[in-house]
């Protein structure tokens, strides 16, 4: 089990603690040029055996560089473009882009690399990361800093519609993109030897991976690696004004349930680093 936006901000950080500590979650993806990434960084040093990714923003977030070394990606405030879908056409047209683009990803890794946390896996913010532009550069960078794994969202969209209907429209466009961005990802992680695995849970469920999720999709999977990823958050009184303070808090609920654990022993599956896998006695495992 994943928690994603590590460094976020401070309700964010205090979820993935939280679930990590009391629940069960495994791994983290880290924002480094996030708000509370020193914060984040800090909680994961002091928790060893918690699995730390870096998770790639190229869109709706802040630079690790100054708008004067990449300034075709970010405004005057060192952000870029909040849209996923705008970036991603800058990124695969503009020349310009692409030669910043290699310059902030390299960033980003020397950042996460200055951390001293073993990189356990790369993701990307909003999925930016399986961009054809931005995964060639990823690869080429992989055996440099060692990226072992890279996440590629991989869920049937039967399962998704019978678990919930809701946003039906959104699932199908969806699921059928990154049936096209998967396809060419897993055929360039292979040929650079990098891992991913068989099957990866939340973006057809994106704010809503609670506890009547989880119990009705752990049954349900078949697959031997599988990560699930979600977005937990504790936010205090002050912070419940945050737009996925709720969403986050509900998620954190999930993966503090004992009737959720209960179902991932049952269903066969071994909670390890960064993924799940079963058990030998029936072959599979969960991040």
């Amino acid at each position: 089990m994943t928690g994603d936006d590590f460094g976020h901000s401070k309700p964010v950080n205090r979820g993935i603690a939280e679930a990590y500590d009391r629940g069960f979650l495994t791994s983290a993806s880290l924002m480094v040029a996030g708000d509370a990434a020193s914060e984040a960084i800090a909680l994961a040093r002091s928790r060893p055996a918690l699995s730390v990714g870096l998770h790639l923003v190229l869109a709706d977030g802040r630079a690790v560089l100054p708008r004067s070394e990449i300034p075709t990606l970010v405004d005057a405030d060192g952000l870029f473009l909040r849209r996923p879908f705008s970036a991603g056409l800058r990124y695969q047209f503009s020349v310009g882009a692409l030669y910043d683009l290699r310059r902030e990803i390299r960033a980003q890794l020397e950042r996460f690399q200055d951390s001293g946390l073993p990189l356990a896996h790369v993701d990307g913010h909003h999925h930016l990361h399986l961009h054809p532009a931005v995964l060639e550069i990823l690869g080429e960078l992989a055996e440099e800093f060692a990226i072992p794994s890279i996440r590629i969202p991989s869920e049937e969209l039967g399962l998704a519609l019978r678990l919930d209907r809701r946003g039906s429209a959104a699932k199908i466009l969806w699921s059928a993109v990154f049936a096209l961005l998967r396809r060419h990802g897993r055929r360039l992680l292979r040929e650079r030897g990098i891992a991913f695995c068989d099957r990866v849970y939340g973006l057809l469920a994106t704010g809503r991976i609670t506890e009547e999720y989880l119990l009705a999709l752990i049954p349900r999977i078949r697959a031997d690696s599988v990560e699930i990823y979600c977005h937990p958050a504790a936010p205090l009184p002050g912070e419940l004004r945050e737009p996925a303070a709720a969403a986050g808090s509900a998620e954190l609920a999930a993966l503090l349930s004992r009737r959720v654990a209960e179902a991932v022993e049952q269903s066969g599956f071994v909670l390890v680093r960064g993924s799940v896998e079963r058990s030998a006695s029936a072959p599979s495992n969960l991040m």
